[in-house]
Formats: structure tokens, C-alpha cells, sequence
């Protein structure tokens, strides 16, 4: 399963995802203890005076609010975690950083629409292709489920499918950027995005907290 959640800033969008995780994955009857890799795209942004206060202190509440028994990946690119999942539950948060962190990198900012296409394309072939560690489903307890050791008060066992989660900025709502960079960024995210939802199976787009589910 591939679900692409969408929304804008301060949507809900980022605890909306988490919230799918959170001991609900098989309709509520999880344990809580959900093997899931978060993947960080978001790195603190330099700032006149070291790095931006503000944005650090954003990465700190996500990580703040993120179960301890979550493993965070912030030390490859998405691309490369994609490819090499080691649990079956994998949220990326937010692929708008993760696009922000390839035009810096590649210097693209005065580029020509598109030039960023190698990596969106290999970002969209590896969402494509994402099975989890794997192919077929995954045994998780739960203490609901029936089964031998269920009336000894031992946890029961489910099988649940491999589940990919990525956030994803949605800007294309409000009013045309004044710089060029913005504008660029606005035209390629929208067109990102278009082909993320196209290789996911559930698209969801969060406002005020609330999920309407669009695929």
C-alpha cells in the first residue's frame, strides 16, 4: 500500500500521517508498537547567525512527537531509504524539503523547468516500485486477535500488508509567487506531486487537520 497525503503548511498533514501509524494500521487492533522508519527529508537551514532557529526548532517537535520506538532515517537521501527499507511501515516527511534539498544541492535555482528531472524520476521509479522488506505481508501482535494464545493474555498475532506513507506539500492554492525561485518551486512540486498520486494506490489531502480523501 502507497498513500500520498498532501496539504498545506500547518494542514495537520505531518500528524495526520504519523496518525496512521499509531496502533491503528489494522482497523485499531494493533499494539501500539508499530515497526515504522521515518524518513527525514528536513536538514536546518542555515541562517545569518548559524542556523535557523525557527526551523530547527520545527524538526525538533516532529522529532519530539514521533514514538521512541520509531526509527528515524535522516542520514541517506529518500531515494536511497526507498530502495533499502528495513521495517514495513515507512513514512517520508516531506518530500517538499527533500525537493528543496535537490535544486540546493544541484544548484538548479536558475535552472530551466525540468532540470530536475533525474531526480524526480528516480524519487517517482522508487515509490513505484516500493514493496516493503519483501513481498508479501507482515505478522504484527495485537492483543485483539484471535488466535491459541489469546485467552492466555499473550498478544495474538495479524498480518498486515507493507505500508509506505509520504507527505507532500500542496502550494499550488494560493497566490502566484512574487520570485522566480518560488515560482519554480511551486511548478515543480505540482508536477511531482501529479506523478507521486499517479504511482500510489490512496491520495489523501489534509486541511484543518481534517483528511478528504481524493483516489
Amino acid at each position: 500500500m502507497r498513500t500520498l497525503v498532501l496539504g498545506g503548511a500547518r494542514s495537520g498533514k505531518s500528524a495526520w500521517a504519523e496518525s496512521l501509524f499509531d496502533g491503528d494500521v489494522s482497523g485499531g487492533s494493533l499494539s501500539g508498537r508499530v515497526p515504522v522508519d521515518y524518513v527525514a527529508t528536513a536538514r536546518p537551514w542555515p541562517g545569518a547567525d548559524g542556523f535557523d532557529a525557527d526551523f530547527s526548532a520545527r524538526i525538533a517537535g516532529h522529532r519530539e512527537r514521533r514514538p521512541a520506538h520509531w526509527r528515524t532515517v535522516d542520514d541517506v537521501d529518500a531515494v536511497e531509504a526507498l530502495r533499502r527499507p528495513s521495517a514495513p511501515f515507512v513514512l517520508v516527511d516531506d518530500i517538499g524539503t527533500w525537493l528543496t534539498n535537490v535544486f540546493d544541492r544541484a544548484h538548479l535555482w536558475d535552472s530551466p523547468r525540468g532540470s530536475a528531472a533525474p531526480w524526480t524520476d528516480e524519487l517517482v521509479a522508487a515509490v513505484r516500485d516500493w514493496g516493503g522488506p519483501g513481498t508479501g505481508d507482515c505478522e504484527l501482535h495485537s492483543p485483539t486477535a484471535a488466535g491459541p494464545a489469546a485467552d492466555g493474555g499473550e498478544a495474538g498475532v495479524v498480518k498486515q500488508e507493507p505500508h509506505l506513507v509520504i507527505v507532500t506539500p500542496e502550494v499550488g492554492m494560493g497566490v502566484i509567487p512574487e520570485h522566480r525561485s518560488g515560482r519554480l518551486f511551486r511548478d515543480e512540486i505540482g508536477a511531482l506531486n501529479g506523478r507521486l498520486a499517479d504511482v500510489c494506490d490512496r491520495v489523501v489531502l489534509v486541511v484543518a487537520g481534517l483528511p478528504l480523501t481524493l483516489k
